[in-house]
């Protein structure tokens, strides 16, 4: 296999053991191991005593499955990492199988191995009897034990995670409308269309270049990650069909995707999953994986999409006690924020906690001592609220469930004192007075708290820029207040997601300087210096229709505008530099051209020494876009982080630093203060968009409304949506997910929460000065209204 696949795939996140078989059987139900000492029965009793009622429960575990529900800050890794080693002890040492950890991330999965191995060593026992995984990790290391079964060539394969913008994703496309052009004519036709030859064209390159590349991302996802084959769309859109016979594309895209998949020898995550279970079908294969094991623990349960769970649930069956599911699942379904990247649905954990209550095997962990009181009210009052406004349709989009308090005396950690009033709610006058006000309430913390720990928590990274070039360079931007006066550090993590950008900014450059004429590479390269705020964002589509044109127009052209002339200027200097550079000079130049800052520069120069080497002998232009594709399609290259105080505690939550961070990063982090601006009602919750230049097609997306009717069949709805109650329901699932993902930021705070909802806002953060009037997120007046001594007047 390539040096393409991740650390964490290579060898499982574990102590040093490997899983073998067991020679003795093990009925956990019956708890009939040999009797413990009583010393150690005494410690373990010890660990117990420490723990909260919800953690309790997981540490009384004996066998069968249990699902626990945790409320934010409960001590989810304290109660799993107690509850591991007290079930190791227990059962490990005489029956040999061990137990196995699955969680969602490399850094949780070392966290809470470490934490087991602390439990252990305190228990005097080695520290062994488990494995921690993630859960691709997991499926990987069964597939590499038997290759014959799991159809995969895995010392010859490549790991990609494919994207709307990868060019295994653009070939799918591509095949599909050489494979069936009636139907793209279809398409092409849209609602109505006057045969005009221009608007054909500039029809053709929104289908190409976005709406069937983001259909094709989207829909192979949900389907692929729950079981389901090309066919099996092919059948469902016979039962749902509509004009464009959207599922039916789909089914053809995931065709083509799979079929390139094999030709190419490529994996994807997914591929991971299904190879495993491939291997478990085989049933003296499976007895031997189940005999290895005496139990499966699971974290952040709510993030698992149905084929993971199956696997899971294959591993935890004991095929000698008639078939129990030894299978503890630990999540929090109010905190389920995957599902706009990924095919994760709380749906499935919910259900799985329902069916547990059934057989009295629901434990809830619902203390939680990070929060003040009034903010655990505050997060409290926002659950409720949303699931009784049905903004999202019949579908709560939280499980009824409330923070509590820990109760006195905790053995854990109590809930700190507010500070001030521990919840203050802001209507600034527009975005610069909110960054203002957030600027001088940091002063007025830091001077009680130096080492506290600051976050500005936003919903996406151009507002995370735009808060961060006001505070990092005042003079520049004319800012009254000047942070750097005080001794704060601010660290800008949206930073480094820009940077993870650069190689495909970079690539998207090259390949126009390649291939200039290529309607497609013009396209990508003007999005790039529009995403660079460079030029100014438009609808590219009709720019691009005749490249020659745009680039070398005639003498005849009428006056082209301020925009096109800026656009025209910009990718004329790429193709001079072309002329006058040598390939391996111009990733520097495109760097300079891309104004990148000093991070994003030291990135561009490594990702240039590693192309230099690996286009040694042919340093050309088309070799440099060929290791950039690699690199691109892997996700293998590390960015450039320059900081010159790194210390051991986590980057994002040092003492004495103000960190400006994504919703989506902050899950499972937590500050003393946190900052929540520019929470405005066209974010969140927002809407699901379709785009001008994609109307053509009607008022909804492909995309959206073929997940949506993926889903109703997973959840065996019926009737199954049509095209315009699918649309509908799409925007049912986001407005539920912005909302989750507003508690999940809420519940970061410890002693403070600060929100506000500015009067004038941007309509497009890609250009921040622009400012109109916003409304506010409809949460915000429900808070004044509940908590009105909490509103400040600015």
């Amino acid at each position: 296999m390539t040096d393409d696949f991740d650390s964490d795939l290579n060898s499982p996140s574990s102590s040093t053991q490997t899983l073998h078989p067991a020679s003795v059987s093990l009925t956990l139900t019956g708890n009939d191991s040999k009797a413990i000492p009583a010393s150690r029965e005494a410690a373990l009793q010890e660990i117990r005593d420490g723990l909260r009622p919800g953690q309790q429960q997981m540490a009384d575990w004996e066998g069968g499955p249990l699902a626990v529900s945790a409320v934010p800050g409960a001590g989810k890794s304290t109660g799993m990492a107690s509850a591991a080693a007290i079930a190791i002890a227990r059962y490990h040492l005489n029956t040999h199988r061990q137990l196995v950890v699955v969680t969602f991330t490399r850094a949780a999965a070392a966290n809470i191995r470490s934490k087991i191995n602390e439990k252990l060593k305190n228990l005097g026992l080695p520290m062994g009897g488990f494995l921690v995984y993630t859960l691709h990790a997991l499926a990987l290391n069964i597939a590499r034990q038997h290759p014959e079964l799991s159809g995969l060539d895995l010392e010859n394969s490549t790991l990609i995670l494919p994207t709307p913008s990868n060019r295994l994703t653009r070939t799918c496309v591509e095949l599909w409308i050489n494979n069936y052009p009636r139907h793209y004519q279809r398409l092409i036709e849209g609602m109505q269309f006057d045969g005009e030859e221009t608007e054909r064209l500039r029809r053709q390159s929104v289908l190409r270049t976005e709406v069937l590349p983001d259909l094709s991302w989207k829909v192979i996802q949900e389907a692929k990650s729950s079981g389901l084959k090309p066919s099996d769309l092919r059948d469902l859109a016979t039962i749902i069909p509509d004009e464009y016979e959207i599922l039916a594309i789909a089914a053809g895209l995931y065709e083509n995707y799979e079929k390139l998949l094999k030709e190419r020898q490529l994996m994807d995550y997914d591929e991971m999953i299904l190879a495993a279970l491939r291997v478990l079908k085989n049933d003296r294969v499976r007895q031997q994986w189940q005999q290895r094991v005496f139990a499966v623990f699971e974290d952040e349960a709510q993030d698992s999409t149905p084929l993971q769970t199956e696997l899971l649930k294959i591993l935890a069956t004991d095929s000698t006690s008639d078939n129990i599911l030894n299978l503890v699942r630990v999540g929090d379904p109010n905190q389920a924020i995957n599902s706009t990247f990924t095919p994760a649905d709380p749906i499935y954990f919910r259900d799985f906690c329902k069916d547990c209550k059934n057989q009295d095997r629901l434990a809830t962990m619902d203390q939680a001592g990070r929060s003040s009181q009034i903010i655990i009210d505050a997060a409290n009052f926002v659950l409720k609220w949303v699931n009784n406004s049905q903004l999202a349709g019949s579908e709560k989009p939280f499980r009824e469930q409330e923070i509590h308090p820990v109760s006195e005396g905790d053995p854990q950690y109590p809930n700190p004192a507010a500070t001030g009033l521990g919840l203050e709610l802001y209507r600034p006058v527009d975005v610069y007075q909110t960054v203002e006000l957030i600027a001088e309430r940091v002063i007025q913390l830091i001077q009680d708290n130096p080492e506290g720990k600051f976050a500005i928590l936003v919903r996406e990274n151009k507002q995370g820029e735009f808060i961060s070039n006001l505070l990092t360079r005042p003079d520049e931007f004319n800012f009254k207040v000047d942070l750097r006066e005080y001794p704060i550090k601010i660290y800008d993590a949206s930073l480094a997601a820009r940077n993870s950008r650069i190689p495909a900014e970079i690539l998207s450059l090259l390949q126009f300087i390649d291939r200039p004429h290529s309607p497609d590479y013009l396209k990508a390269a003007l999005k790039v210096f529009s995403d660079r705020q460079l030029i100014p964002n438009q609808d590219f589509n009709a720019l691009v229709i005749q490249p020659e044109e745009f680039l070398y127009p005639s003498p005849l052209e009428s006056s082209p505008s301020d925009q096109v002339r800026k656009c025209r200027l910009f990718c004329r200097g790429l193709l001079q530099a072309r002329l006058e550079l040598a390939p391996f000079q111009l990733i520097s130049f495109l760097a300079l051209t891309l104004q990148y800052e000093r991070s994003e520069l030291a990135t561009a120069d490594k990702l240039a020494e590693r192309i230099v080497k690996q286009t040694a002998g042919n340093n050309s232009i088309p070799a440099i876009v060929n290791v950039l594709n690699e690199i691109v399609s892997s996700e293998r290259f590390e960015t450039v982080d320059i900081d010159e105080n790194k210390q051991n505690e986590s980057v994002y939550t040092r003492k004495g630093q103000l960190t400006i961070i994504t919703m989506h990063k902050a899950k499972g982090l937590d500050w003393d203060y946190v900052f929540l601006p520019f929470l405005h009602e066209q974010t969140i919750p927002g809407g699901l968009r379709v785009l001008p230049q994609s109307r053509f097609l009607g008022e909804f997306t492909l995309s959206e409304v073929a997940r949506a009717q993926i889903r109703a069949y997973l959840h065996q709805q019926n009737p199954l949506p049509n095209v315009t109650q699918a649309w509908e329901q799409a925007g049912y699932l986001k407005t539920a997910e912005e909302y989750r993902l507003l508690y999940v930021a809420m519940t970061r705070a410890k002693q403070l929460l600060w929100m506000s909802a500015a009067r004038q806002a941007p309509f497009s953060w890609h250009k921040p000065e622009n400012l109109q009037a916003q409304k506010p997120c409809p949460i915000l007046p429900a808070l004044k209204e509940r908590f009105p001594d909490y509103f400040k007047s600015c």
